[in-house]
């Protein structure tokens, strides 16, 4: 993901549209920004007063936690598994997630181990 635009280019933009007369399009080509940025910058400022960005990121808490996690660890060391039984039966549970979580979860609490012959 790109970084935000400057906050001064966006000050530029939306007092072009603001004080200056401009449309949000022409605003936009002067500018060289896109047409829906522009639109969103001055609903932004209109809005809130303020054209700075959101939040870009931050933490995001993991889906499988608690009961739901401890009820795992304790299944996938008790017998062999896989990873789509594994969703399945946690769905069973209540707690839908996707391939990608399962796998996730299982390699951070290092349940997962190469099979030898």
């Amino acid at each position: 993901m790109g970084r935000p635009y400057s906050n001064d280019l966006r000050d530029r933009v939306v007092k072009a549209v603001t004080k200056g007369g401009l449309s949000r399009h022409q605003a936009a080509a002067q500018f060289g920004v896109g047409i829906s940025t522009a639109i969103n910058w001055v609903r932004r400022f209109r809005e809130t007063g303020s054209v700075k960005p959101d939040k870009v990121g931050g933490y995001r808490p993991k889906k499988i936690a608690g009961p739901h996690r401890d009820w795992l660890v304790q299944r996938c060391r008790k017998a062999d598994f896989t990873l789509r039984g594994l969703v399945t039966e946690l769905a069973e549970r209540g707690l839908k997630v996707d391939y990608r979580t399962m796998w996730e979860f299982v390699h951070a609490e290092k349940l997962s181990h190469k099979k030898r012959r």
